[in-house]
């Protein structure tokens, strides 16, 4: 992750640097920049162009800009290149005494109100959180999902599900994984369809509405293995797998990665598909895929190619961590498929900072 830090004050250069500290800390590469005149003295990089120059260069590449100066400079620098809390940085600004830490956008979704109060806690600041669920110690779905690789479907709807809890109501909980309990106040486990008006539903299934209004939250724990022949195309292997997911009711955006043999990872139409849906791969030697323990289809073709009896059941349980086959073996016009997920339990009470 890559963070920004730029003051507009001596004194605010010489909190920047704790700052910028603090992110490298937490796992950040840090960029800390002052106004020309103050550069020298305060031994830091000048700003090249700018608030506005600088702020656009650091939207296009950082996870979070830190402002030590005025929240009205921080505004006006940002507002030209807001987008949406999706995929809008995390912006904080500081005052250069250090005093308040205020999380202007993407408090939930893009970690700043969390950050804002780990900074505030190194700086021995206030953290100024505004944001209703938070002032009122109430479960942010946003940004129970944002930390826990959830797909959120609707914002929409998970602005409904915030303003439920607001109003003081009791929210559903459908899950098809296991929960720990005890959950978030005004938040309750039913399997019941229907049994409350607002709810959140943790599912692979993307047309899934238990609750009239439903926060979908698809998990991204899905592995494709594939195995195919030599030269085969992008073509053959979306004929096979886009059908399949579709079949599965699982979105796109849920897979996290395609699995092979190692003899695959110049294969130029497996790793053409990858790249066009934004895959990450993984590949395994034989050795590997043979170690792994469990029931998989054998084939004797396979086995004398490659050296192994299976490659797509095993690549995609060893991609997910020794999960579960969601589909075994299926074939297509020389491709073969398996669909694995890992095991996960559900945490309500599990955020924290962002850490991707």
């Amino acid at each position: 992750m890559r963070a920004a830090v730029y003051s507009f004050s001596l004194r605010g250069a010489e909190l920047s640097k704790k700052v910028g500290e603090l992110l490298h800390t937490l796992g950040y590469e840090v960029q800390v920049e002052t106004l020309p005149k103050y550069a020298e003295e305060a031994k830091l990089p000048a700003m090249v162009g700018n608030h506005y120059q600088v702020t656009e260069e650091a939207f296009k590449n950082c996870q979070a800009i830190v402002y030590v100066g005025s929240v009205g400079i921080a505004v006006r620098s940002i507002a030209p290149f807001l987008k949406s809390k999706l995929v809008d940085p995390a912006i904080i600004s500081i005052d250069e005494r250090g005093n308040f830490i205020i999380p202007l956008v993407a408090g939930h979704i893009g970690g700043s109100n969390e950050l804002a109060r780990v900074l505030a806690s190194h700086i021995g600041g206030q953290a100024c959180v505004t944001t209703a669920t938070d002032v009122n110690g109430l479960f942010a779905v946003d940004e129970w999902a944002a930390r826990n690789r959830m797909v959120i479907c609707s914002l929409n709807a998970a602005k409904d599900f915030a303003a439920a809890l607001v109003h003081n109501d009791v929210v559903g909980l459908a899950s098809d994984f296991p929960v720990i309990e005890p959950l978030p106040r005004q938040i309750e486990l039913t399997s019941e369809k229907g049994k409350y008006p607002v709810g959140m539903a943790v599912t692979l299934d993307k047309t899934a509405k238990p609750f009239e209004t439903t926060v979908l939250l698809l998990p991204k724990i899905v592995h494709l293995g594939i195995g195919c022949r030599r030269n085969t195309t992008l073509e053959n292997i979306e004929a096979l797998v886009l059908p399949e997911l579709e079949r599965l009711k699982i979105d796109k955006r849920c897979i996290v990665d395609i699995a092979s043999v190692d003899l695959k990872k110049d294969e130029q139409g497996l790793l053409a598909f990858a790249e066009k849906y934004k895959w990450q791969t993984k590949f395994y030697t034989a050795s590997e895929l043979e170690a792994l323990a469990g029931e998989f289809t054998p084939s004797a073709f396979v086995e004398s190619v490659v050296g192994v009896s299976n490659v797509c059941e095993r690549s995609a349980v060893l991609a997910s961590k020794g999960g579960k086959l969601l589909l075994n073996k299926t074939s297509l016009n020389g491709v073969t498929l398996a669909i694995a997920i890992e095991e996960i339990t559900l945490d309500l009470n599990k955020t924290g900072l962002k850490t991707e």
